[in-house]
């Protein structure tokens, strides 16, 4: 009997090898879109415009990556303003040593203070400027953290009142003391001066090809935040024409070590914000200043805005600081830059209002303006 079966299966060979396959890949595909229909496509996109419609400036971003909450957010911390009244005490009359905040009344100062704390030394508590806290004595300067504090309040005022054009740019969004510090005492992508990058070479070579965090880990130029957001450099490349009769010792005249130095910077601007060089240039004209996106203006005046914040509040504060807050390596003062505040977001805190609950950091003339609705 079986003799017989065996000889037939011999003689009439069946591929079951292929049908096999094939209804399983059949299977493993419809079992893939029921997935997807069930919990949503992972690697599902949605296009953002950063220019005209129809010329191609839109960008292709990962919803999974774009709409990933920003995990500070959770922590952050607010309180409404308390209407001040006409009978109400100011702070400058109350406590001694208030060099900024004086008039604000006495429980809108109590309130910041608080605010303040849990952006900056949640752990530390009071304690962390005021070194006689716990003995009921805040008005001494003995700590370099109270001085500073003062400084980067100043700051802050300043970027809300002078600098809307890039903070405020869509909507009031503004920037306060969690905008950079989100719950640490030192914020996080501070950045010091790292060039030369070894001793056995001067020159052009000692400023790249070896990879720093100031060079997003890449062979550009790490002095490119030394050079644009400190020393103010235009930044700018080299000529596109060949065989030009010009030198980069003339004014103005931009080498491809340059160059070099704006690819560095740019590449650090992409990775601050989390976007590609299409959301603020067009991909058919970089160079062209007409056929850019409004992105470029509001990148164009944060450039300005970091440029002042490291030149006239960050870098005069180095005789202030400790030896262990300095830099490694020319022990300069702790500066700040695009990644400081946005963290690799679009918007710092994905575009979180920070400032609506703050009016006192929202204007260097004193006149706050609270909402009484």
């Amino acid at each position: 009997m079986l003799g017989w079966f065996k000889n037939w299966n011999k003689d009439n060979p069946t591929d079951i090898y292929g049908p096999a396959i094939l209804v399983g890949t059949v299977g493993v595909a419809v079992a893939v879109a029921a997935v997807l229909v069930t919990v949503g496509q992972p690697a599902a996109t949605k296009s953002l415009q950063t220019g005209p419609r129809g010329t191609g400036m839109s960008v292709p971003e990962f919803v999974s990556e774009v709409e990933s909450p920003d995990p500070t957010i959770e922590a952050y911390f607010s309180q409404e303003p308390i209407p001040p009244a006409s009978e109400d005490a100011l702070a400058g009359d109350l406590y001694e040593n208030v060099q900024v905040l004086g008039g604000v009344t006495d429980a809108n100062f109590t309130r910041l203070m608080n605010a303040m704390t849990q952006w900056v030394a949640p752990e530390q508590g009071c304690a962390y400027c005021h070194a006689n806290a716990n003995e009921g004595n805040y008005a001494d300067d003995e700590l370099y953290t109270k001085v500073v504090s003062r400084r980067m309040i100043q700051m802050t005022q300043n970027i809300n009142e002078f600098w809307a054009g890039h903070v405020n740019a869509n909507e009031e969004v503004g920037v306060n003391c969690y905008t950079c510090h989100r719950g640490q005492n030192v914020p996080s992508e501070i950045w010091f001066k790292l060039t030369p990058l070894g001793d056995t070479m001067e020159g052009w070579g000692a400023v790249q090809n070896r990879v720093t965090p100031v060079s997003q880990f890449t062979s550009l130029p790490s002095d490119a935040l030394e050079k644009y957001l400190l020393d103010g450099e235009m930044i700018g490349v080299h000529n596109y024409e060949s065989h030009v009769d010009e030198g980069p010792e003339e004014e103005g005249v931009r080498s491809w070590q340059d160059a070099e130095r704006t690819y560095s910077l740019m590449n650090y601007v992409s990775n601050s914000l989390g976007v590609n060089c299409v959301f603020c240039h067009n991909s058919r004209a970089f160079n062209d200043g007409a056929q850019v996106t409004p992105q470029w203006a509001t990148e164009s005046l944060g450039i300005q805005m970091v440029l002042e914040m490291n030149q006239d509040y960050l870098v005069p504060l180095e005789e202030t600081y400790p030896e262990n807050r300095l830099g490694p390596l020319h022990g300069d003062a702790p500066k700040a830059a695009c990644k400081t505040c946005h963290k690799g977001y679009q918007q710092p805190l994905q575009g979180m209002n920070v400032i609506a609950d703050w009016p006192e950091l929202a204007t260097t003339s004193g006149d706050y303006v609270y909402d009484s609705e």
